[in-house]
Parts: C-alpha cells; sequence; structure tokens
C-alpha cells in the first residue's frame, strides 16, 4: 500500500517560490539602491557638473568696443558685428569627427593641411566647446551654414574695423580677435574703450533643442577723441611718404603739434601698416617710431645748447666765438665743421651750425649746467603716457670732456621725435614745457570729459626763448634752413645732420637727417619734426632732405588750419554783424563742375557766388588759394570780386548764408 499525495505539498512549494522570489526582489531592490546611493550621494557633483556640461553651456556676449574719433569727431576706429563659427565636440558622432572637419575645410578660406589637422585635433576632444574659425566672412559663413552640420554653430562677435587703413596706424594700433587692445591707443585705453562683456546660458534638451537666457547684457565702452586732425595727418603722412620715396630712405617721422596745449595735430611714422590686418606685418613695421625711436638728433639738439647759453648768461647773440680753422680736438677724436669758420657771433655759430662753435659753447656752459637744461627739456623721460613702449631715451648722468663736447652738437644723447619736438615747443611758447597728449576727451555715456592741456615746467626764460627764436629765424632766412621758407610766414626753425651709429662705429654711408621748426615764429601756430632716416638718393644734409619736406607740409598746414600771414600781412576784411541781406541782392549761380567753378585758367577770380561752402573751398584749393569763411551755407559775397587778378599770397573772404535768394528762372541749376 503506498503513500498518498500529502494535500499541502504545493503550499510548501508555493511558498519556497515566494521566499526566493522575495530574495531575488529584495537583492535587486538593495543592488538598485546601493546603486543610487553610489550615484546620488558619493558621485553627485561629477554626474551633476558632467550633466551641465552636456546640457548648459554659458557664452560671453562681447562688449562693442568705444569708437576712437579725430578732433573733428570723424571715425578712425570703430566696431563691427561678424561671426564666429564654433563646435560642440559631445554633439558630433565620432566616426563623423573627421568627415566634419573635411568638409569645414572646404567651406572655409585658406584652409591648409596644418588648420585641417588642428581642426580634427579639436573636434575629437571632449571639451564642450571648441572655436572653429573666429571672424570669419559673409561668404565662408554662407557655406559652412549650408552644410547643416551636426554640432557646428555659429556666434556673432564684435571685429575692429578701421576705415582709413594705414592712416595713423601705428598710433592707433590693433585688437586681436578676443577683442583685447593689442598696441598704440587701442592697448593703452583699452580698459576704457572695451567696456563689459555679458553672458547668456545656453539650454540643451534631450532633442538637442537649445534655449537661452541673457544673465548679464554687455555694455558699450567709452569713445576716445583724439587731438590728431585727420585731415591734415593724412596730408603729412602723404607728403613724408613723397620725400622718403624721392631721397630712397629707410623710413622717417613727422610730429605736428600745437605748442600752446601740447596737442599732438598729426604723427607719421613710415613705414606704416594697416592695422586691418595687422598679422600681416612683423613687429618691426607695427612700431610707432615717433614715440619708440631712439636717434641722435644732430645739430637740431644745438638749440638746446644755445637755450642754457642764453639762459645762464653765458653769452649774448652778438658774443665772438672762435671757430678756426674748422675743427677741434677733443681727446684722440677731431670734430671738423662742414665748412671751415673763422670768427662768428654765437648766432652765426646756430645759423651756420657750426659743430666746433657749439662745442666751445658747451664748455662755456658746463657739464653740470647742461646736463640740468638737457632733463628740464624733457630729454630721458616719457614725456607723452599714453603709448604704452614709448621710450625714455638716453642722457647721460655725468658728463666727461668727450661727453659734453659730444651732447653740444647732438651726439652720445638719444631722444625720441615726440622729445624733440615737445622741446622745440617749449622755445615756440615762449620757455613752458606742455606735456604732449593724444587723448583730447573720453566721452561715455554720451557725456564728453575733456583732457586739460597740462604744464610740467618752465625751461627757458621768456626773453631766452625770444633771443632764440631771432636766432632760429636766421637759419631759414640765411643759413642751412633756407629751403624751409614760405613765401608769406616767418619761420624759426634748425637743421641737422647725424651720422647713424652701425655695429659701434658712426656711419659713413647712412645718417639722420632732420628739421624742426616753428611758424609764424613771433606767434606760433605749429611746431613740426621732420627725421628721414638714411636717405640715400644724394644729398642727406637735413637742410637738403627734411626742410623740402617741412615746406610742403607746411604751406599744407597754413591753408587747411587758417594760418594767416606773418610777413605783409593782408587787410583784414570787416563783415558788418546783424545786417539782413537785401533778398533782391544778385547773385550769379554755377554748379561746382561749371566752368565759372573752375574759374583761375585766365588768372583771374572765379565768381563764387551761390556755391556751397565746400565747393567754394574745394575750387580755391585747386587755384592754390585760402578761404577765410565768414557764416555757413551758400556764397552770397566775395572779395577779391569775381574777374579780379588772383593774388596766391591773400586770402578770399567768403560771406556765407544759410538760404540764398532763389536762382533766376532762365538758371540751369536743377531744384531739389
Amino acid at each position: 500500500m503506498t503513500d498518498s499525495p500529502n494535500p499541502d505539498a504545493w503550499r510548501s512549494t508555493i511558498r519556497r517560490r515566494i521566499l526566493i522570489v522575495a530574495v531575488l526582489f529584495t537583492a535587486w531592490a538593495a543592488g538598485i539602491e546601493a546603486r543610487l546611493v553610489y550615484l546620488q550621494v558619493f558621485h553627485h557633483d561629477e554626474y551633476v557638473a558632467k550633466a551641465k556640461r552636456q546640457q548648459v553651456r554659458t557664452q560671453t556676449l562681447p562688449a562693442i568696443r568705444g569708437d576712437i574719433l579725430d578732433r573733428d569727431n570723424r571715425v578712425l576706429a570703430t566696431s563691427v558685428d561678424v561671426e564666429t563659427i564654433y563646435a560642440v565636440p559631445s554633439e558630433i558622432e565620432i566616426n563623423d569627427r573627421r568627415g566634419t572637419a573635411s568638409a569645414l575645410c572646404k567651406a572655409l578660406d585658406d584652409c591648409t593641411s596644418d588648420f585641417k589637422a588642428s581642426l580634427v585635433d579639436r573636434l575629437s576632444t571632449a571639451k564642450p566647446f571648441q572655436y572653429v574659425k573666429r571672424h570669419v566672412t559673409p561668404e565662408e559663413a554662407s557655406a559652412v551654414r549650408a552644410l547643416k552640420l551636426d554640432g557646428i554653430g555659429f556666434m556673432p562677435e564684435s571685429h575692429r574695423f578701421y576705415p582709413n587703413r594705414e592712416l595713423l596706424g601705428p598710433t592707433l594700433g590693433y585688437v586681436g580677435v578676443d577683442n583685447v587692445g593689442l598696441g598704440g591707443i587701442e592697448r593703452s585705453y583699452d580698459t576704457v574703450i572695451r567696456g563689459t562683456d555679458g553672458k547668456v546660458v545656453v539650454v540643451t534638451d534631450a532633442k538637442r533643442h537649445a534655449f537661452g537666457r541673457i544673465e548679464r547684457p554687455p555694455s558699450a565702452g567709452a569713445s576716445i577723441e583724439l587731438t590728431i586732425d585727420s585731415v591734415l595727418q593724412h596730408d603729412v603722412e602723404r607728403e613724408l611718404a613723397v620725400g622718403i620715396a624721392e631721397n630712397r630712405a629707410d623710413g622717417g617721422v613727422v610730429v605736428v603739434m600745437d605748442p600752446w596745449t601740447g596737442e599732438i595735430l598729426a604723427m607719421a611714422s613710415e613705414p606704416d601698416f594697416n592695422p586691418n590686418v595687422y598679422g600681416t606685418v612683423d613687429n618691426k613695421i607695427r612700431q610707432n617710431r615717433a614715440v619708440e625711436e631712439i636717434y641722435e638728433p644732430g645739430s637740431t639738439f644745438k638749440t638746446v645748447t644755445a637755450s642754457a647759453a642764453l639762459d645762464e648768461g653765458v653769452l649774448t647773440p652778438e658774443t665772438l666765438i672762435d671757430c678756426a680753422p674748422g675743427y677741434i680736438d677733443i681727446g684722440p677724436r677731431r670734430v671738423h665743421d662742414v665748412h671751415p669758420n673763422g670768427t662768428l657771433t654765437f648766432t652765426d655759430v646756430i645759423v651756420k651750425s657750426s659743430n666746433v662753435g657749439a662745442i666751445r659753447t658747451g664748455f662755456k656752459v658746463g657739464p653740470e649746467r647742461l646736463e640740468r637744461f638737457v632733463r628740464r627739456f624733457g630729454f630721458g623721460t616719457r614725456m607723452l603716457q599714453e603709448l604704452p613702449a614709448e621710450s625714455a631715451g638716453k642722457v647721460w648722468s655725468k658728463l666727461s670732456d668727450t661727453a659734453l663736447a659730444s651732447v653740444s652738437m647732438g651726439y652720445q644723447v638719444g631722444v625720441t621725435p615726440l622729445q624733440m619736438v615737445t622741446a622745440l615747443s617749449s622755445i615756440a611758447n615762449g620757455g613752458m614745457l606742455m606735456r604732449p597728449h593724444l587723448v583730447r576727451a573720453v566721452i561715455r555715456d554720451g557725456v564728453r570729459h575733456p583732457v586739460a592741456p597740462e604744464a610740467l615746467r618752465r625751461t627757458i626764460k621768456a626773453d631766452t626763448a625770444a633771443e632764440l627764436t631771432t636766432i632760429m629765424e636766421g637759419v631759414v632766412e640765411r643759413g642751412t634752413g633756407k629751403p624751409a621758407r614760405i613765401d608769406g610766414y616767418t619761420i624759426a626753425g634748425k637743421t641737422g645732420t647725424a651720422a647713424k651709429l652701425i655695429n659701434g662705429e658712426y656711419s659713413k654711408q647712412k645718417y639722420f637727417s632732420s628739421f624742426i621748426g616753428f611758424m609764424p615764429s613771433r606767434k606760433p601756430a605749429i611746431a613740426v619734426l621732420v627725421m628721414v632716416d638714411a636717405p640715400s638718393a644724394g644729398p642727406y644734409f637735413g637742410g637738403l632732405v627734411a626742410a623740402p619736406i617741412f615746406k610742403r607740409i607746411g604751406e599744407i598746414a597754413v591753408r587747411h588750419l587758417g594760418i594767416p600771414r606773418s610777413i605783409d600781412p593782408e587787410t583784414p576784411v570787416v563783415m558788418a554783424r546783424n545786417i539782413t541781406p537785401s533778398p533782391a541782392r544778385p547773385v550769379t549761380y554755377v554748379s561746382p563742375s561749371s566752368p565759372a567753378a573752375d574759374g583761375g585758367r585766365d588768372g583771374v577770380m572765379p565768381d563764387l557766388r551761390g556755391l556751397s561752402a565746400r565747393a567754394a573751398v574745394r575750387t580755391l584749393a585747386r587755384l592754390g588759394l585760402v578761404p577765410r569763411l565768414k557764416g555757413s551755407g551758400f556764397v552770397v559775397e566775395q572779395h577779391p570780386a569775381a574777374g579780379a587778378p588772383i593774388d596766391t599770397a591773400s586770402p578770399v573772404a567768403l560771406q556765407l548764408e544759410r538760404q540764398p535768394p532763389p536762382p533766376p528762372a532762365d538758371s540751369d541749376i536743377a531744384q531739389p
């Protein structure tokens, strides 16, 4: 007889199975809980950061740099929006990264093999953001956008633009792709011009849809108004380039300054460069020679020696100095004059630029006093302080006999062109050293904050300045500076020719040729330095190389700045105020292209009535005439009258009014 099955056995089976399932479920739950604890407690920060890197990106909104303007609010530097292409490597499939780099390379300009290899490396990193190419052209942006590549995006950035290309390039400086000034005014005023960058947070969801919010908007930088007159600057750069080409020189500098305020009206340095493409030239070309070039000034420095001698009462303009036999021995050296002289007055020592006479004058002054005057005029210190690379030059702390002789005639002293024209301006204004400056005002939030002129110290007495001015007038009238003469104007100037120091020895082929001068000499409006580096076309003397450049710049400046004649000045034209012109006044209306506007072909004054001020000025400029404008608008009266003989020595007075009488019915002027 067999045992019957236990009717409750199935219950045990079920219980065992439930227990096993419960144990497995408990173990599974415990594992999940342990994993959650591991992820959310021990590695919480790590995974939160990883999620943020994948889902959240912070981008910078670059601030707009302020403009740089000239003294008449003409734009010299401004900012424009351009596109930058970037990549998010995590959004690009690993197998597609090389193909993405190849596609991008085909769409971008100038894609070299090195750039392509670098691009592959950047797309292969684990970083959440990589630049592909910054500041691309519109054509490049369109070509890349048409590819519709995953992980490739576009963002706006600010790009610095210089509308006048090379104009004032070394002085303005340039800005890098990171919107940071790297040279010139752009660098020294970077924190003022740059403004404050903004920030935007971009969030990407699981479907890679992006949306963003601006956490901090960017703020624009301040604008800088320079003392530069860009019209005069253009003319100065042109004349310097012409002079360098004519003399086959290595380069040169011109600085034009207002001697009463220290404002720099023009600063030209050759060779120059275009800041829009600053990366295509080397660092030496990007230098501003006006403040960075240290050179031995030669005879232009004799003005400092003369200032010390006159101011200390060591001699007078009539004091006789023995310059025979045309040379002087200083230790083992023999210093010659270009032309042997006998006994000269101190005035003629400067007029004829006698080295022997200057050395004898320096010995009369003595080393302590001469060194004191050298430093009093600002040599050996940074004068401008607005350009980051300005040099202080090199001066002696103690002058030996040989050094005293050399410094007296402008050797063994290192100066910058800016220091030289600043010292000249001190003589021109009666003996006050004004700090040179380039920035006229800072414009922030629409409010103009002017920069006041700064008087540093007195260099010489006013009487000394007047005596030296008379002597320097003689340099131009009958001395080495005669090629600088300008009809109708008295000019005080000094020539300089200094051999270049090359490999420790003074060259017999390469020279610095220079001229300094101010005009009109008795009430100066401008002080000008011209320095030409290594002329090689023939004559190398400052009077034959630099003085003619000064003359051309001076002739332009008197017309542009309206500087009145100082020799035989014209009788001023008195125009009555508050007199309403008669509506019936006859006016001949001409267009700028008509024969009347062209005028002057037969040596007679054209009829300018009815022309705009700009058209009238252009017409007179073509004839070499200087306009004197009264009022604004259109020309209603002129003096000399139409048909009178042209006299280039006298200005043309023009009376302007806003609304001229209507032209006659048969006039050929189109009505608006």
